[in-house]
C-alpha cells in the first residue's frame, strides 16, 4: 500500500510542474469477473458470472506533446464475480493507479480519447461468501483456498470522447495479468477482468 501511495504522490506532484495538466473526476458502473483455475485440485478452469460494482475517482492528464498525454490518478475499483458451478461469490475493492499512454486528437468539436497502459491496484477490502461458511475476509487466512493477495496489476484500455465544456464519456476495460491467489499449489490461480462505462468532468489544462 505504501508503494502505491508513494507512486501516486510522485505522479501527481510531477503533474504540478506542467501548467497545462488537466484534472478530473470520473465515475460509472463496472462489470467484473474472475477467471480461476484448480481452486480445488484438478477442478479445471472457470470464468465466473459478472458482478456489478462501481469505478470512480480522480484523474490527471499530464501533457507530453501535442495531443499526447500520460493519464493517471487514483480510482476506487470494485471487482469480483460469482462462480457458476457453486454458490461462492467474491466481492473485492481496490485502490487503483492507472498509467495510461493517451492520444487525444480533435474530432468534431471535442477530442477523441484513446488510452492504453498498465494499472497497479491494492486490495482494501474483500469478501468471499457461501452458504456453508458465511462471509469470509478474502485477504485473510480464514478464506482458506479462496484467499487472495492484495496486490494486483494488469493492462487497461480506455476509449472516450471529451467535449469542450469538460464533460467526458467513455468505455474502460481492465485485464488482470497477476495471479492473485495466495495459495498457488496445484497451479491454483485467480485473475480479475472488468469493463465499464464512465462519465466524468475534466477541468483546467488544454
Amino acid at each position: 500500500m505504501k508503494k502505491v501511495l508513494l507512486s501516486v504522490a510522485a505522479l501527481l506532484v510531477a503533474s504540478l510542474s506542467f501548467g497545462q495538466a488537466k484534472w478530473g473526476i470520473v465515475a460509472g458502473p463496472q462489470f467484473s469477473s474472475i477467471t480461476s483455475k484448480n481452486i480445488i485440485a484438478n477442478s479445471g478452469k472457470e470464468t465466473s458470472s459478472l458482478l456489478t460494482s462501481v469505478r470512480a475517482g480522480v484523474t490527471v492528464d499530464i501533457p507530453l506533446a501535442e495531443d499526447f498525454f500520460i493519464g493517471t490518478g487514483l480510482l476506487y475499483s470494485g471487482k469480483g464475480g460469482k462462480m457458476k458451478n457453486s454458490d461462492i461469490k467474491t466481492t473485492l475493492s481496490y485502490l487503483q493507479l492507472p498509467v495510461n499512454f493517451m492520444f487525444k486528437p480533435e474530432v468534431g468539436s471535442g477530442k477523441l480519447v484513446l488510452a492504453v497502459g498498465p494499472y497497479f491496484a491494492y486490495g482494501i477490502s474483500g469478501k468471499v461468501k457461501n452458504t456453508l461458511l458465511g462471509d469470509l475476509n478474502a485477504f485473510d487466512d480464514e478464506a482458506l483456498l479462496y484467499k487472495m493477495k492484495r496486490f494486483d496489476a494488469g493492462a487497461g484500455i480506455n476509449i472516450g470522447y471529451e467535449i469542450p465544456a469538460g464533460l467526458y464519456f467513455g468505455l474502460n476495460a481492465d485485464l488482470g495479468l497477476v495471479n492473485v491467489a495466495d495459495k498457488t499449489d496445484n497451479s491454483r490461480s485467480f485473475k480479475n477482468t472488468s469493463f465499464g462505462v464512465s462519465v466524468g468532468y475534466k477541468f483546467g489544462g488544454r
